[in-house]
């Protein structure tokens, strides 16, 4: 028998998002975008290397926990960083997370045929499924839909950024490509966690919220 389960709404998810992605996404481009201004490309590749290490350290020394996303992230812009600094090339800077974002794509698309759907393992990082439930054959199907949604959105990333990359300067790039990002992102968390919500519930899979008695009678009657 599958077990019955509740997940977060996309309100409390969304509350509990938005300061991991003002830290973490608009105020480094802020950064970048203000440095670009007076220090030029590089003195903007610079200030945010130092932003993502300093993020870090004012994280230890306040006693909060490092995310090892956040870790990641700046390994991550240490090695763009050295390698553009290596080739004297902005433009190997601003092409690395691109083919990073395709590689994604590429592997949401092949988990599908290997029926091992990579949505459903990230998914089960952030929100907790039994075990039982992941086992059902029609949260299965979802997942394999849901990869390829991935997969597509994020190929549409790659190639839309790169031709920001080549027709456009710096400045205008980086803002296109955080909007770019944040949309198509934003769009494709908000529709797998619409469809999960819906296809599981029509299933009885998750569980209907229940209307309270008191907001029951008034609507009543109203």
């Amino acid at each position: 028998m599958t077990t019955h389960f509740e997940i977060p709404k996309l309100r409390t998810l969304a509350r509990h998002s938005l300061p991991n992605i003002i830290e973490g996404t608009l105020v480094p481009v802020a950064v970048f975008l203000l440095t670009l201004r007076f220090l030029g490309v590089w003195g903007a590749v610079t200030a945010g290397l130092v932003w993502a290490y300093g993020n870090i350290f004012r994280r230890v020394v306040t006693g909060r926990r490092v995310p090892g996303i956040l870790v990641l992230g700046a390994l991550t812009l240490t090695a763009r960083t050295l390698l553009a600094a290596s080739t004297g090339s902005t433009f190997v800077y601003f092409l690395q997370p691109t083919l990073g974002t395709a590689l994604v794509a590429t592997a949401f698309l092949v988990s599908v045929p290997l029926g091992r759907p990579l949505a459903q393992r990230l998914a089960a990082d952030f929100c907790p499924i039994p075990a039982d439930v992941l086992a059902d054959v029609r949260v299965r199907r979802f997942f394999l839909r849901i990869s390829l949604l991935w997969a597509f959105t994020q190929f549409a990333n790659a190639g839309i950024t790169i031709w920001l990359l080549l027709s456009q300067s710096v400045g205008t790039y980086v803002v296109a490509k955080t909007l770019l990002s944040m949309t198509l992102t934003g769009g494709a968390i908000a529709v797998s966690a619409l469809y999960f919500h819906r296809s599981m519930t029509r299933h009885g899979i998750l569980r209907r919220r229940t209307v309270p008695v008191a907001a029951s009678v008034t609507t009543s009657a109203a």
